[in-house]
């Protein structure tokens, strides 16, 4: 039996998908949980032009996402920590000081869950951050630490 899914359902398939399941599986379980409804040629035109928005949707994420991109490998966010003399950091800078940063460079809220770094930063001096953005696109910035006393 062919279904429309209406939610995304482990290991059959995502919402708005079309699925051929076995009619018991359909009648005893998708139908009545209302997880799916029975394919017709209405809900099969509904569902792709749900599917073509979507697609529409992502793509334009995405391409937003890369202009963004492109923009953010031209900045560099300056961050002021304190410094013994050896440049050494007496704390450290963490992916929640780098999306603050990048808050105040964007003037929209950055998740620090987007900054992606393997390490606490340490050291004065300019270093090299990757980025998560919408639609899997990845980007660096420059952040630039400097001594509270320059």
């Amino acid at each position: 039996m062919k279904v429309l899914l209406k939610r995304n359902v482990p290991n059959v398939g995502k919402a708005n998908e079309i699925k051929e399941v076995s009619d018991g599986y359909a009648r005893n379980y998708l139908l009545p949980q209302g997880l799916a409804v029975p394919a017709t040629k209405g809900m099969l035109r509904a569902a792709e032009e749900v599917r073509s928005a979507q697609d529409d949707k992502a793509a334009r994420q995405r391409e937003r996402a890369e202009l963004l991109a492109a923009q953010l490998q031209q900045e560099t966010i300056r961050l002021k920590a304190k410094a013994g003399e050896t440049g050494r950091l007496y704390g450290s800078i963490t992916n929640a000081d780098v999306a603050k940063g990048l808050s105040r460079l964007l003037k929209v809220e950055f998740d620090k869950r987007n900054v992606l770094l393997e390490h606490p930063l340490r050291d004065l001096g300019t270093h090299l951050v990757d980025l998560k953005l919408e639609s899997g696109v990845r980007a660096q910035i420059r952040v630039l630490i400097f001594s509270e006393g320059e």
